[in-house]
This record gives structure tokens, sequence and C-alpha cells, in this order.
């Protein structure tokens, strides 16, 4: 299976006073347009998660409706809030181990997305820096574990030039 760790697009500014409530700071209009484009280059590429996981936070929820909207089979979107700022791996991976070997796509915050992709390719000591937008593919052999994945490909919107 492959599970996509995706980190949410941009958003307004951090410590925004319109946004008193973190929680709710949506993404930009650039930051969606971007988002879009660079997720049509990479669904041509075979970017196709069936189900796609999201903190619950606005941010992340509309990055995760993106998806939903640009990948053709229209992926399910489940709110969970193991990825809430301070994701924690394990109940993300049992909630993916039930998911009957689907490709699945989990969206977060930085830094826990670095951290759940380190933990997932290796002993959880490295890190990964996703960039907002970010998109980093993991393949296992059957359900994810910790340690257990294969790095694929990691891919930016600036790299692809969007």
């Amino acid at each position: 299976m492959r599970l996509y760790i995706v980190r949410h697009a941009w958003a307004g500014q951090r410590g925004d006073p319109e946004w008193t409530n973190d929680d709710l700071r949506p993404l930009t209009e650039k930051g969606r347009k971007r988002f879009r484009r660079f997720l049509a280059l990479l669904v041509e590429r075979g970017f196709e998660p069936a189900r796609v996981a999201t903190s619950p936070l606005v941010r992340c929820r509309q990055t995760a409706e993106l998806i939903q909207a640009i990948v053709p089979d229209r992926p399910e979107v489940v709110e969970l809030e193991a990825l809430a700022p301070g994701s924690r791996l394990g109940p993300l991976v049992e909630w993916s181990q039930q998911q009957d070997g689907i490709d699945l796509a989990w969206v977060g915050h930085a830094p826990d997305v670095g951290r759940l992709a380190a933990e997932l390719i290796g002993d959880g000591s490295a890190g990964i820096d996703l960039g907002k937008g970010a998109i980093a593919a993991i393949d296992f052999a059957g359900s994810p574990r910790p340690g257990d994945g294969t790095l694929v490909w990691l891919v930016t919107p600036k790299l692809l030039g969007r």
C-alpha cells in the first residue's frame, strides 16, 4: 500500500489578528490555486489516494478537500484528531491498518508531518523537512508499520515550479 503524507497548503499568516483562533486560519486564495496546479501535475503522474485523513484544523481540511476535488475518483475525506498539531504515530498507524490496504493520504502540520514520515521509514531519529504543500509517498509491503516504509518520492510545489 502507498501512504502519502501531505503538509497543508499555504494559509494565512500565523498570528494574524484576523484569526485569533489559529485552528480557523484558512488557506489563502493564492495558496489554493498554487496547490490545485501542483495536484493536477501529480495526478497525471499517478497520485491517487483512495481515502484522505486530515487534521480537523481548517487549513488541513481545505487542503484535503482540494485533493478530493482533483483526484479523479474523489477520495473520501475523514477528520482524525490524531492529525491535529502534536500528531501521534500510534493512532494514525492503527487507523491506517483498518483501511483494507487502500492507498491513503494523511494531511497535517509541520513539524509533525516530517517527523511522522521519518518514523515510518526509519528509527525516528532523523527528520524530514516538508515545506508547505509538500507530499511524501511511502510504500509498505503490507499494512503500514513504523520503520517498515520505503520513501518512494518527496516533492514540493516549488520543485515543480508551482
